[in-house]
């Protein structure tokens, strides 16, 4: 990374300082000798189960990894036909320069990335705003029309109003511990049941808005593109993203997403307890991950996991990484392994559709200047058509580039799914050049489209959490599974993770962070323990732990 980001993702429900937890010199824990190449099961080969896997060979345990497509999750790469190798970022493709916790491993692991192309930033060949059948081009936020600003400087307002945005950005800035945990505790009873779309109706600053700014700011919002896909949802996400900058300098990782993927799969960890040197869970796993799980049940001291082949294993812990609504639908799951709560709160969990469709493109034309406008040929363009969000990536001059033609989420997503690849491609290229009068896009295209429906994706059935309102004791019941979860008799066995147990879903860091709960639960089932100096999430909880609403 080029630079360290003035805020961190310290979360407000728990303010626990990962990334400073896993640079401690004293390391992060250990188990018993008698424990040392102990198996442990994961289900999910998404970054959560990586992650985890990955600590556990540095822990010397041996992990075990379960996943119905290979590995990868939402972390999906796809290399988009005809392109020469390019790969289109199916699921995840921002990361927020304030996920320390993740670029801690993305560093680690020699992951490579640059500046992500989101509207009104350097990176973006210029921004298109297409609304109403008028259009509006733009290089920042300062080129803006009026109504554009005016929208900007409400939503600031708005959370200054009555989310204290300026001084819990200060309190995560300085890791004051204390001051996040007093506002923040202050916020939730106040807005658990309050909508995003309720908490702006009912600002002074937003109250004020002519209904055609407010349509704007559905448009445009703030960041990386529109938001009124979350107008229904819960404020309190909302305020969690922006609090600690994740709509914020983006970058993109280099060949794809995935790579972090492969690099947890493929690298080895540092000097690891137990294993030789060189040891990775590809070695592990002789290449690939044991298949779908289709049974988990309760042997009373651990668990016994069915795969696909029909072959039963029995662990003394494991950690479910993956989709958790497999646990009631796909995964024949004993209900024993979880409070009725947590089976609640798992099968009320809120996910957002979302579709994408990627072309490859035999340059990047966008670049070209029209003679008489001065403006690029084409640009990063948000709009009010099916499509929604396009995002242009930039290979270098005369190399094949990418185009998202079209990324977007709820209602507008669902329109997608029905169709073929071919054809969402055609409605996006159709609807992209009425906004570009004159441009011939189709005649730049190269190879085939590639798209993705999460809703429709039978291992997944969604691509993100999203809290509607009155889910945060739900969220805080998934969350703080790895400590208050424990059976009354004998030790957990079972630990959740995923960035749907996590309070910022969508967003890697979440994903990292849970990994690294239910690997401290996994290593104390163990009889391990955390370094005296150097607290894990599990010695700080009483200390930290999120507020419990009545």
């Amino acid at each position: 990374m080029p630079k360290t980001p003035s805020v961190s993702m310290l979360l407000p429900d728990f303010p626990f300082s990962y990334d400073e937890f896993l640079r401690h010199p004293a390391g992060i824990g250990s188990v018993p000798d008698d424990r040392l190449g102990t198996e442990v099961a994961i289900v999910g080969a998404g970054a959560a189960g990586l992650l985890a896997g990955y600590q556990a060979v540095a822990l010397g345990l041996k992990p075990v990894i379960y996943d119905a497509e290979g590995i990868g999750g939402r972390l999906r790469g796809v290399e988009v036909p005809g392109s020469g190798g390019l790969v289109a970022d199916m699921g995840g493709m921002r990361f927020p320069e304030s996920s320390r916790a993740f670029w801690h491993f993305a560093d680690l692991l020699g992951v490579e990335s640059t500046p992500f192309p989101n509207p009104l930033t350097s990176a973006s060949p210029g921004t298109t705003i297409d609304i109403l059948g008028r259009t509006v081009r733009a290089n920042t936020a300062a080129d803006l029309p009026e109504l554009y600003r005016t929208v900007q400087e409400a939503w600031k307002a708005c959370l200054g109003e009555r989310a204290t945005f300026d001084e819990m950005q200060e309190a995560i800035r300085s890791r004051d511990e204390g001051s996040i945990k007093r506002l923040w505790n202050e916020l939730v009873p106040r807005f658990d049941d309050t909508s995003f779309w309720a908490y702006l109706s009912t600002s002074e600053a937003f109250g004020r808005l002519s209904f055609e700014a407010k349509e704007a700011f559905g448009m445009i919002g703030f960041g990386s593109g529109g938001w009124d896909v979350s107008f229904p949802n819960a404020i309190l996400e909302i305020l969690r993203v922006v609090f600690v900058d994740a709509e914020e300098d983006h970058r993109r990782i280099t060949g794809g997403a995935k790579t972090f993927a492969d690099l947890l799969w493929t690298q080895a960890p540092e000097n690891p307890a137990y294993w030789p040197a060189g040891t990775t869970l590809s070695s592990l796993h002789d290449g690939a991950p044991l298949g779908a799980v289709t049974h988990i049940r309760n042997t009373g001291d651990g668990v016994a996991i069915t795969d696909a082949s029909g072959t039963t294993r029995e662990y003394p812990a494991a950690i479910l990484t993956a989709h958790k609504g497999l646990l009631s639908t796909k995964i024949d799951t004993d209900e024993s392994l979880f409070t009725p709560e947590v089976w609640m709160a798992m099968r009320r969990t809120h996910y957002l559709q979302s579709s994408k469709t990627f072309i490859a493109v035999d340059r990047p034309f966008w670049n070209d200047i029209d003679p008489e406008t001065g403006l690029n040929a084409m640009s990063t363009t948000l709009t009010d058509r099916v499509t929604r969000g396009t995002y242009l990536f930039d290979n270098g001059p005369g190399r094949p580039g990418l185009i998202c033609l079209s990324y977007t989420w709820n209602d507008d997503s669902l329109q997608w799914a029905p169709l073929s690849a071919e054809e969402r491609a055609d409605i996006a290229i159709r609807n992209l050049e009425e906004i570009y009068p004159g441009l011939d896009l189709r005649s730049h295209v190269i190879g085939s489209p590639v798209a993705v429906s999460w809703e429709t994706e039978p291992n997944f059935a969604g691509a993100f959490k999203i809290n509607l309102p009155g889910h945060y004791r739900y969220q805080r019941s998934l969350y703080s599974h790895f400590i208050e979860a424990a059976p009354e008799e004998g030790p957990q066995r079972v630990f959740l993770a995923g960035d749907d147990v996590s309070w910022t879903a969508g967003w890697i860091e979440g994903a990292v962070t849970t990994a690294l709960n239910a690997i401290w639960g996994v290593q104390r089932a163990l009889g391990g323990s955390t370094p005296a100096e150097n607290p894990g999430p599990g010695e700080r909880w009483n200390d930290l732990k999120p507020v419990v609403l009545p």
